[in-house]
């Protein structure tokens, strides 16, 4: 039995921690910094995700055995570099990729080179700096009404423009490498658009082998119809309908596969999750981009359609064994409905007492930004709670999870109510 500290304090970790929860495989479990959902099934640790000090404290205190990394940002500033590099934490296993593989998210131009150099399809693109600008307007100037621009580096999933007019186009490439973003859009990624319906592809490997795990689709916009702002994920439906045996063995032999070998034959060492943003063109699947983590808030629905023992699988990852590993799907559908703060993707207020938790029946309420303040539970993010369910079909699904949100209650409280709208037959 080994003892597991998960990096991270969102839904997907409370979802991951409920997973392997569920484990023979587990002693203890912990997480940091964690929120007040995951209190109720590990021990919290008052630790920032990039206090990597912090980090390998807790592993030594705790005897860890395996640290599984949820978000991208530890990843790509080399945590599991760190624990390589420290030989008092050589025994503790690592689940996500060093720094290097890291950049397939960390850096849009190293994700988008990565592909032109392995075949794997993808959207046609420029990458730009202020030195290159010229080149960069040049390239727009070829290009067909929208134009996609997307910070090279990591931007909290706001670095992405999709705007219609050329000259407004060619002025927001200015201010992106003036600095809009920081140091992420130091580097610009001037993309051509592709239409068509977008679902995530998620795979775990050791960096030789994988197993591919449910697809999801998730929705980005805060409004109903896909309108509005960007957030970082209203809600999750898996299995998707279009990523059908067919779709899915071209995704498995153009995309998955290519990427693991191209890893290989680059050298670089890699294990953990791929998440695939897929877009399906008339059928072809492209790849937009690559993540090196779990989607949140897609976790919030994969978790509850995996039927094996996802331990069993993040130890494949870490050791090298991944070729031994099997994985058994729940054929159900599960959804997951996010419930953010009003406000939200703007400025909004925490500290909002959340109520009629106790009162959810037949759903999971994972806790995506929440904390515990004088016993109550309270908002502590923009993204609150992802209310989870099983459905033998997308609507009924959906109708329970709708229920449970009616059910919780907390000042500002919003949620999307026509999840799965462009999946309906």
């Amino acid at each position: 039995m080994i003892n597991i500290l998960i990096v991270g304090s969102g839904g997907r970790e409370h979802a991951m921690a409920w997973k392997i929860k569920q484990s023979p495989l587990v002693n203890q479990l912990f997480i940091a910094p964690g929120n007040a959902g995951t209190s109720l099934l590990g021990t919290n640790l008052p630790i920032g995700i990039a206090d990597f000090e912090g980090i390998k404290k807790a592993a030594l205190d705790h005897q860890i055995d395996l640290v599984l990394v949820g978000p991208e940002v530890p990843l790509c500033e080399g945590l599991h570099d760190y624990f390589l590099e420290d030989s008092t934490l050589k025994q503790v296993r690592v689940v996500g990729p060093q720094k290097l593989g890291a950049q397939l998210e960390g850096s849009k131009d190293f994700a988008k080179e990565f592909m032109m150099r392995h075949q794997i399809p993808t959207a046609k693109y420029c990458s730009v700096t202020s030195a290159t600008l010229s080149e960069g307007l040049a390239f727009l100037k070829t290009m067909k009404s929208p134009y996609v621009l997307k910070a090279d580096g990591l931007a909290a999933g706001k670095g992405v423009l999709i705007i219609d007019e050329l000259s407004e186009a060619e002025q927001s490439l200015k201010e992106m490498l003036d600095g809009q973003f920081g140091a992420a859009s130091s580097k610009v990624v001037v993309e051509e658009f592709l239409s068509g319906i977008e679902c995530s592809v998620f795979a775990i490997t050791d960096g030789k082998d994988y197993q591919i795990l449910p697809v999801a689709k998730d929705y980005k916009r805060i409004g109903e119809g896909d309108s509005g702002l960007n957030t970082g994920g209203m809600g999750a439906i898996s299995p998707v309908p279009f990523a059908d045996e067919v779709f899915m063995k071209k995704v498995e032999e153009r995309i998955i596969r290519p990427t693991v070998e191209g890893l290989q034959k680059d050298q670089i060492p890699y294990n953990g999750f791929l998440f695939f943003g897929l877009i399906s063109c008339q059928g072809e699947p492209m790849v937009i981009e690559y993540n090196v983590r779990m989607g949140d808030p897609e976790t919030e629905a994969v978790m509850l359609r995996i039927k094996s023992d996802f331990v069993d699988l993040l130890i494949g990852a870490a050791d090298g064994t991944m070729a031994h590993k099997t994985i058994e799907i729940d054929q159900r559908t599960a959804v997951a409905v996010m419930l953010v703060s009003g406000g939200y993707p703007g400025p909004y207020q925490k500290g909002k007492v959340i109520r009629g938790l106790e009162s959810v029946e037949n759903s999971f309420a994972f806790h995506a930004g929440t904390s515990l303040k004088d016993g109550e539970v309270c908002t502590d993010g923009g993204r609150v709670l992802a209310i989870s369910s099983y459905g033998q079909s997308i609507d009924e699904a959906l109708a329970v999870s709708y229920k449970n949100a009616q059910r919780i209650d907390f000042e500002g409280k919003y949620y999307r109510k026509d999840l799965g709208f462009d999946l309906q037959k």
